[in-house]
């Protein structure tokens, strides 16, 4: 705490990140990264990016990656927003479109960071609480609102909803702006860009950090209708002109590019969660239905704080939330590997 802060400071409550350990030989199950590397066309890409070109500044319209996003999903590069990662591209779009009369809605138990813009920005919200099962109802978001904002697959729950449920939404709610927070979509669902063409007040959020194994370079991107991104494009000429830098850049353009590395990666994924989820089952564990590269799990005979800290005894870090009690009783476990998953296994039984 300094006395040369502002006011406002002094109130924030900043969003807390998973753990990145600095001991060695942990199984590091807890921040959702993808356990297998980039593949080899996007490491060449940064190695031929690493040239005396360093020395000038990228390009800041990004536009080699916007063509490339633009090009897979099949829209126009002019409805393509990109940003030093999706909480980049989220923070801006709180910025733009959120701050508004009536309040934004939220699911209760959802992305974290979400209240944490709110508090950032001094945006007026109310959450919507989940289904006891843990399931999304969009039916209860019809409610005057200054925004909409979920993540699809939820986080930390990995729930999916259908997209005729995203449609069905929109078309009862055209008076504001609508998001979909799309950072597990490639692990099992189907992505709401498909109606970005058909509905002005939609916009999708995306990031190359989990499905694509670019984490540690930061790149998201949002796709909607060109006059939602021209006000990204505003906020972010009025922040930060140059957000993504060479690397980052021809690192993104290569990814879109390799699509069987893409495919690969993700299918080994929904495989090894398929099969995490049988085996947790068969040891007592309650697993929500999952198409993120994560499961939400609990244990009617122990509790999540307490499994946590014993998995970490044995080497293998997962991620406890202890608010909002809802959740208290659940582990979110990353999907790594076939060797980290029997690690997890293997721990989980001396615990259990």
């Amino acid at each position: 705490m300094s006395r040369y802060w502002s006011e406002f400071v002094h109130h924030l409550e900043p969003y807390v990140p998973g753990e990145q350990p600095k001991m060695a030989r942990l199984v590091k199950l807890n921040t959702n990264e993808n356990p297998y590397p980039p593949s080899d066309k996007v490491l060449k890409a940064i190695a031929g990016a690493t040239d005396e070109a360093l020395r000038l500044y990228p390009d800041p319209d990004a536009s080699a990656l916007k063509q490339a996003i633009a090009d897979f999903h099949g829209v126009q590069a002019s409805q393509v927003f990109v940003g030093n990662g999706s909480d980049e591209v989220l923070a801006h779009l709180f910025m733009g479109f959120f701050r508004q009369p009536q309040p934004l809605l939220f699911p209760d138990i959802t992305y974290s960071f979400y209240k944490v813009y709110c508090g950032l920005y001094d945006i007026d919200y109310r959450t919507v609480p989940l289904r006891e099962d843990f399931s999304l109802a969009l039916a209860d978001f019809d409610s005057h609102n200054g925004g909409i904002i979920f993540p699809n697959p939820n986080a930390p729950t990995g729930r999916l909803l259908p997209l005729a449920d995203i449609e069905a939404l929109l078309q009862r709610n055209t008076e504001s702006l609508v998001v979909v927070d799309e950072a597990y979509v490639d692990f099992g669902g189907e992505s709401a860009i498909a109606l970005v063409n058909r509905y002005p007040n939609l916009l999708v959020v995306q990031t190359l950090s989990k499905s694509r194994s670019l984490a540690g370079l930061r790149i998201g991107f949002a796709v909607g209708q060109a006059p939602l991104i021209d006000g990204l494009e505003r906020i972010k000429n009025s922040f930060n002109s140059y957000p993504l830098d060479r690397l980052a850049i021809a690192a993104g353009v290569a990814s879109f590019e390799d699509h069987a590395a893409f495919e690969e990666s993700r299918q080994r994924i929904i495989a090894s969660r398929d099969a995490l989820t049988a085996a947790l089952t068969e040891r007592g564990f309650r697993v929500l239905p999952s198409a993120a590269n994560f499961i939400f799990a609990s244990h009617p005979r122990h509790a999540g704080d307490a499994l946590a800290a014993a998995l970490r005894e044995h080497g293998v870090i997962v991620r406890h939330f202890g608010k909002p009690a809802r959740i208290a009783p659940y582990l979110r476990i990353t999907i790594g590997t076939e060797e980290q998953n029997a690690a997890l296994l293997a721990a989980l039984d001396q615990t259990l």
